[in-house]
């Protein structure tokens, strides 16, 4: 039996459809084609890049101008201005003058140290100046010697009270307080003539004595009595006459 022959079919591979292509736009594909195919000609010039612009820097700070440089004469001047000072705080008022008349004469150039130089020039002249003394009065003479009294500077305060007596011998209170300062002072007749001359000049000041406890020393003496007795005319060297201005009393403590 003839055997049946097979018969073989050649696999035959399925191809896969094309993709469809899709229409290209009206224009765009010539369009694309322009840009792909236009080179630049032969020989033509290119367009230089233009360079990148530098950053706009804030300006550095200019450093201030060099100080002008000092004369070598500008620290013999200061020494000798500072050596002016300090006899002014000595109020040595000719020394500072002598050296400050040197700054001025010697160092016309230095304008910063003239000014000062005779701002304190002038100072001093008016400090040299003569003055003619004060006069006082009786009544302040009285009252420095309060103010003495009352610090326990008994020596000063009686030669405060002779002031002021050579001033008006008729002064009561100055009388007064020259007995109180004597009294303070161990010298019992002084203080005793001088309380009499005081009581005779105003005979209020017998009250005042007979309840001063500065006079204390003297009660025992019969001279103290006396002179607390003693009328205005028994002692006509001596004129009663009451003091014009207000009189300056110890201050008791």
């Amino acid at each position: 039996m003839a055997k049946a022959r097979r018969t073989v079919t050649a696999r035959t591979t399925k191809r896969k459809p094309a993709a469809r292509q899709r229409p290209a736009k009206r224009g765009s594909s010539a369009r694309t084609r322009a840009r792909s195919t236009k080179r630049p000609a032969v020989g033509a010039p290119r367009r230089a890049a233009a360079p990148p612009q530098p950053a706009v820097q804030a300006p550095a700070p200019q450093a201030p101008p060099p100080a002008p440089a000092r004369k070598p004469t500008y620290h013999e001047a200061v020494g000798l201005y500072e050596r002016g000072l300090q006899a002014l705080q000595r109020r040595d008022f000719a020394a500072a003058a002598n050296a400050l008349r040197l700054v001025i004469q010697q160092y016309p150039d230095e304008r910063e140290l003239l000014e000062r130089a005779r701002l304190y020039l002038k100072v001093c002249e008016r400090e040299l100046e003569p003055r003619e003394p004060v006069s006082r009065t009786a009544d302040e003479w009285v009252y420095e010697a309060t103010v003495a009294l009352n610090a326990d500077q008994e020596s000063v305060a009686v030669q405060h009270l002779q002031r002021a007596l050579t001033e008006n011998p008729r002064h009561d209170h100055a009388h007064y307080m020259m007995a109180v300062a004597s009294a303070r002072r161990g010298d019992r007749e002084t203080a005793v003539e001088h309380l009499r001359h005081a009581v005779t000049l105003n005979p209020e000041n017998r009250a005042l004595a007979r309840q001063d406890p500065d006079l204390d020393a003297l009660r025992e003496l019969e001279a103290f009595r006396e002179a607390l007795d003693v009328s205005a005319s028994a002692v006509p060297e001596v004129e009663a006459a009451r003091p014009t201005a207000p009189q300056a009393r110890k201050i008791r403590r």
